[in-house]
């Protein structure tokens, strides 16, 4: 059997392992953006919660009340941290995935262009023995004649 024939299963083999590596940055991308997602939502909401307290603030504010807008945007302040958290979290593992993926991607590249090599090498030889064989039979077909 010929090498390029022998090596089809290790490519099919890479590709499959290419795919599975897309699908986990794929994955790991949607994570990371569902964490972002989440970070700008918490900060609008916040920014939005704010705004609301200032327009609210016209006039005298119970002490009481400030206090506790104090304290829920200090709550909010600690969730977007977490939240960012997970986001640098998340974005590691992407990272981490990406590189997974191009190195799964370059091994099938390879292995691609090695069984390319194969076949035009098998291709020289084949030529190379039908060559032979050409010249063989009309050296055999000269020598009939010239008897």
């Amino acid at each position: 059997m010929l090498r390029s024939k022998r090596l089809e299963p290790v490519l099919a083999l890479e590709e499959r392992k290419e795919q599975e590596a897309l699908e986990r940055m794929g994955e790991a991308r949607k994570l990371a953006e569902a964490h972002r997602e989440q970070v700008e939502n918490l900060e609008r909401y916040q920014q939005e919660y704010r705004d609301q307290i200032r327009a609210n603030q016209q006039g005298v504010v119970p002490v009481a009340r400030l206090q506790a807008w104090q304290a829920f945007i200090a709550q909010l302040d600690q969730v977007i941290a977490q939240q960012n958290r997970q986001l640098q979290q998340a974005e590691q593992v992407f990272e981490v995935r990406r590189k997974e993926w191009q190195q799964a991607w370059e091994r099938r590249r390879g292995m691609e262009k090695y069984i390319e090599s194969c076949r035009q090498q098998e291709q020289r030889d084949q030529d190379m023995k039908d060559q032979k064989l050409a010249d063989e039979a009309a050296g055999r077909a000269f020598a009939r004649r010239n008897r």
